[in-house]
């Protein structure tokens, strides 16, 4: 089979598609022959390196995918050959407290397929039955991999994290991206007022077709347009996921009392923080990774209900995978750019 690896970490021509054998299939595992997977800032993290986190190589990439079941372990109940799924990235030991108390994203022993242990990038993997969930037959595979990660961790910090409530008012940062576009419809489903933030023209109409109320050109900044739009007042919630180039902004978008959540930085991780405005203005900054596999059902059913929809820049062959790199590292795509692995 072919799979999408890095045996070093650098620029684009670090990816590389080589043929290796199809993975052995275990008695407690399911394998699957993926149709889909999306890309997300993540794989460029992972291919380019990340300080304090070592990588054994070869690393196959991707941690989002779809796929049809191609065969079943002989100690797996539940699933069938033949049947669509779409595959849940995180792993953990299943045992612990958290992991008992629907926090497995908590776990002590937890990874993310693609960053610390192979991905989803290849035409197989095999993967424990518990992170796989059926795909409804509405769905298609390249929708169904445009969906785990960013709208597991976008729930996670807006319905768990900040616990939003219905007429607050939420920035959020990057209507384009993954975490931005889902982050949109989770805080409309829930009752909130948006203020979207986007470089361009056609990543503001793609924030207003999600049910952005207001958007604002962040190109030269967007701290005096919100105040401006909430009346000086501020707002309850931002979802941060930029970092060091909106920090400062950001912090200075809240009221007093409001929440930041945060869940990647992906213009840099060093930021500034003078504390006396976070003590004094009674400032909350919740710091956010992935979500519960519990969760994910939930949010199925906001997709099977018509309330949330998978946003799809562009679909690619998987050999084409520099060209998906390059998309997200030049901030062009509106929404998930797509692998996709056809017989």
């Amino acid at each position: 089979m072919k799979a999408v690896r890095i045996h070093e970490h650098g620029s684009l021509d670090v990816l590389k598609i080589d043929k290796i054998s199809v993975p052995k299939l275990e008695a407690n595992k399911v394998l699957i022959k993926m149709k889909a997977t999306s890309v997300n800032h993540l794989d460029l993290w992972v291919r380019e390196g990340m300080p304090g986190l070592p990588i054994p190589f070869p690393r196959i990439l991707g941690c989002d995918g779809s796929g049809i079941i191609e065969e079943v372990g002989e100690l797996v109940q539940g699933f069938s050959k033949g049947e669509r799924v779409l595959i849940q990235s995180g792993i953990s030991c299943g045992t612990c407290e958290f992991c008992l108390t629907g926090k497995d994203h908590y776990c002590k022993s937890y990874q993310i397929s693609g960053e610390h242990c192979d991905g989803f990038d290849s035409e197989f993997v095999s993967v424990l039955p518990q992170n796989l969930i059926r795909i409804p037959d509405s769905m298609t595979f390249e929708e169904a991999a445009a969906i785990p990660l960013v709208f597991q961790t976008s729930y996670e910090m807006l319905v768990r994290k900040v616990k939003i409530k219905p007429n607050e008012t939420v920035l959020v940062l990057g209507a384009g991206s993954g975490i931005g576009s889902a982050s949109i419809q989770i805080a409309k489903a829930f009752g909130a007022k948006v203020i979207a933030t986007g470089g361009s023209e056609d990543k503001l109409e793609l924030a207003k077709n999600l049910g952005a109320d207001f958007v604002v050109n962040h190109s030269e900044g967007f701290a005096k347009q919100v105040r401006e739009i909430t009346g000086k007042k501020g707002v309850d919630v931002v979802v941060e996921h930029v970092g060091q180039a909106t920090w400062k902004q950001s912090l200075s978008c809240l009221k007093n009392s409001g929440r930041l959540v945060t869940c990647g930085a992906t213009t840099g991780f060093e930021v500034g923080l003078d504390l006396r405005f976070v003590f004094i203005k009674n400032y909350q900054i919740f710091g956010s990774t992935m979500g519960s596999k519990g969760d994910f059902f939930e949010i199925m059913r906001f997709f099977e209900q018509g309330k949330f929809k998978a946003v799809i820049h562009k679909t690619l062959p998987f050999t084409e995978v520099k060209e998906a790199h390059r998309i997200l590292e030049n901030r062009e795509s509106l929404g998930k750019v797509v692998l996709m692995f056809n017989e």
